[in-house]
């Protein structure tokens, strides 16, 4: 890199109390909250696609940032001053990790042979670059859905050479993920799915993606990679109808080819919000479904019907979701990732920086409020009291399979039984989430 790109020189640092200069307010690293380091819990990624690649476009304007990176010259070389770029700004927020898309990472080349190379060579730079900087690799994930190739899906395409193309593409980035020590592997399949069912065999396309993740978890044990592989539910954007609507639906696809307990999930909040459902949704069903793997951390625009992926600032939605990862153990080998955008209009370079500090400081601030809830008990023992009944003698038998339809009938009858609701105190919960706020 010729020239500084950032403002901002030296690493951004923990300070308590107000100071001028950017700096975190919430995020300090080395503070312990619920026995571990918070570094070790929050584990925050910056993901090259949307701080490095995107143009600052929308459906109605081009680039408004300007990088030097995305003028003319050798595709190899900008990728080159990309890369310099990124590893200069993990820097500066000292983040622990970061994640990339192939396409993100270098140039596609006439064939996937050259395209390979080319995400190679850059692979071989980032090697170099992490033997003396913090940052390690999150996730690596390979892009099957920007090329016209993967117009109709990837995994689920009509044609079987379109498969053959993308399971090699895939091949090439989860060995390159395993070789940069990477901690897991994820699948996003943006256009595995359908437009119209008029031309769509849905039974043959789901079996055409099982396969694929089935050969994906193959290759995975057959390299030796420890790594965790992860799906992306996304509900919406670009085709109508997705097989990874979500995590009720990517469980049940898991479920039917056998792989729940080898793949788990990586939910964005910005996606659960497009399917209709809240993040903490989304976060506890997972976690109940034990596939609770990774996070892509962003938010939506709630007046808008799209993916704006912008940086989640919004302090107790990020307590609820802290308080559904952590109260189940946490996120293992995920991490919470920055899949978000800078807005349009913030185009200085230090606005990256900003947007980052600001947003770790709000899921800091969650996690913060996330182990008063837990370690106080009180919600927990509350949702206990309301199931209390699940807990006592009749209760287990009707759960362990010892009560038929007859037995509960006759002892309903029986006994006279005539139960009455309680109250399910939702306004006093919400009144108690706010008081550790």
């Amino acid at each position: 890199m010729t020239e500084r790109f950032f403002d901002q020189k030296q690493p951004i640092k923990y300070r308590k109390g107000k100071s001028k200069g950017l700096a975190y307010r919430w995020y300090d690293p080395d503070r312990e909250v619920l026995g571990k380091r918070m570094e070790d819990q929050l584990r925050f990624a910056v993901c090259y696609w949307h701080s490095f690649v995107w143009p600052g476009t929308d459906p109605f304007g081009g680039d408004s940032f300007m990088r030097p990176w995305h003028g003319s010259g050798d595709p190899m070389d900008l990728a080159r001053h990309k890369a310099d770029v990124a590893f200069e700004m993990f820097r500066l927020l000292g983040v622990p990790f970061f994640t990339f898309h192939d396409r993100d990472i270098a140039p596609e080349g006439d064939s996937l042979a050259e395209s390979n190379r080319n995400v190679r060579e850059i692979g071989e730079l980032f090697a170099r670059k992490m033997e003396t900087a913090k940052v390690r690799l999150l996730w690596g994930t390979a892009n099957l859905f920007s090329n016209r190739r993967f117009m109709a899906g990837a995994a689920t395409n009509p044609d079987p050479e379109v498969f053959a193309y993308a399971a090699a593409q895939v091949k090439n980035v989860l060995e390159l993920t395993h070789e940069l020590g990477g901690a897991n592997y994820v699948l996003w399949g943006g256009r595995e799915g359908y437009e119209t069912i008029l031309n769509t065999d849905i039974k043959r396309e789901l079996d055409q993606l099982g396969r694929f993740l089935t050969m994906v978890v193959e290759h995975k044990h057959k390299i030796g990679f420890k790594g965790t592989i992860l799906i992306e539910p996304k509900p919406k954007e670009p085709t109508v109808h997705q097989y990874d609507f979500d995590v009720g639906t990517i469980y049940g696809m898991l479920k039917a080819f056998d792989l729940e307990k080898q793949v788990k999930i990586n939910i964005e909040q910005n996606h659960a919000i497009l399917a209709g459902h809240t993040f903490e949704h989304e976060l506890a069903l997972a976690s109940a479904l034990g596939i609770l793997g990774s996070i892509d951390i962003n938010r939506g625009d709630y007046l808008l019907g799209w993916d704006t992926d912008q940086f989640a600032m919004n302090v107790p939605e990020m307590a609820l979701a802290c308080y559904y990862v952590f109260r189940g153990g946490g996120l293992g080998t995920g991490g919470f990732n920055f899949d978000a955008k800078i807005r349009r209009q913030s185009i200085d370079p230090d606005d990256l920086l900003e947007a980052h500090v600001g947003s770790m400081d709000a899921c800091a601030r969650g996690l913060l409020i996330a182990e008063k809830i837990i370690n106080d008990g009180v919600l927990d023992e509350k949702v206990a009291d309301r199931y209390a009944g699940w807990d006592k003698k009749e209760g287990r038998a009707i759960l362990a399979g010892k009560r038929s339809l007859d037995d509960l009938s006759k002892r309903v009858l029986s006994k006279g039984i005539d139960p009455q609701p309680r109250s399910g105190r939702q306004e006093h919960l919400e009144r108690l989430i706010n008081s550790y706020i």
